[in-house]
C-alpha cells in the first residue's frame, strides 16, 4: 500500500489532480478531517488573530466524499460564528459557555448546510467553489421529524464508496478517498442560510 512521504526535488511523479466537484446547493454530514493553527494577518474589517485552518470531509451520495476547506478567525467580532461551529459538532449547547477544545475536533461529525460561493479570481475571470453556510446544532438536528438513520444504513454508506475513483488522499484508507476543492475566503461573508437536516450524532 502506497504511504504519504515527502518528495524529493528529482523524485518522479505520476498521479494526476483530482477532478474539481462543484457539490449543489443543500444539507450534507461531514466528518472534520483535519485541523490547523494558523494566524490570519488582519484586513480592512477584521484585525490580525489566531486562525483555525479546517478541512471538512462532505459525504454526498451522488458526488462521493468531497474536501471542504473552512478557516474559523478565533476573535470576538466571529465568536457567533465559533460557537455555531462546536454547536454542530455537539461540543457546545446553545446559551452555555464553553472552553474550545481544538484537540477533540478531528474525526468529529455532524451537519451543515452547504452554499455556492462566487469570486473573482485574479485573473479577473469568475469561479466558484462550495463554502459552508452555517453548521446544524445537535438541538436543530434532533428536533427534525423524521430522525436521521441513513447514515449508519449500510446501503446509504456505499453510496459514498465510488470504486472507480482513483485514491489521492490517505486520511482514512478504508473509505472513499475526497476531492479537494479550492480554498475559500478566511473571513466569511455569506448571510445566514436557513434550512435542515438530521443525523444521529455522535464523535467518533
Amino acid at each position: 500500500m502506497n504511504q504519504e512521504r515527502e518528495l524529493g526535488w528529482d523524485d518522479e511523479i505520476e498521479k494526476d489532480g483530482s477532478d474539481y466537484i462543484l457539490l449543489p446547493e443543500g444539507d450534507y454530514d461531514f466528518t472534520v478531517a483535519k485541523f490547523e493553527r494558523g494566524r490570519f494577518q488582519g484586513s480592512a474589517k477584521m484585525p490580525a488573530c489566531n486562525q483555525a485552518k479546517l478541512e471538512l470531509t462532505v459525504h454526498s451520495p451522488e458526488h462521493g466524499n468531497v474536501v471542504i476547506f473552512h478557516n474559523l478567525l478565533l476573535h470576538t467580532k466571529t465568536e457567533g460564528l465559533l460557537s455555531n461551529f462546536f454547536a454542530g459538532i455537539g461540543q457546545k449547547r446553545k446559551g452555555e459557555k464553553l472552553r474550545m477544545n481544538w484537540n477533540a475536533v478531528i474525526g468529529a461529525r455532524g451537519r451543515l448546510k452547504l452554499e455556492i460561493n462566487k469570486f473573482t479570481k485574479k485573473d479577473g475571470s469568475e469561479g466558484t467553489n462550495n463554502q459552508v453556510g452555517k453548521f446544524y446544532s445537535y438541538e436543530e438536528i434532533q428536533g427534525q421529524q423524521p430522525p436521521q438513520t441513513n447514515y449508519q444504513q449500510p446501503v446509504p454508506q456505499q453510496q459514498y464508496q465510488q470504486p472507480n475513483q482513483q485514491p489521492n488522499y490517505q486520511q482514512q484508507p478504508a473509505q472513499q478517498q475526497p476531492t479537494y476543492q479550492q480554498h475559500q475566503p478566511p473571513f466569511p461573508t455569506s448571510n445566514p442560510p436557513q434550512g435542515g437536516g438530521g443525523f444521529t450524532p455522535g464523535q467518533f
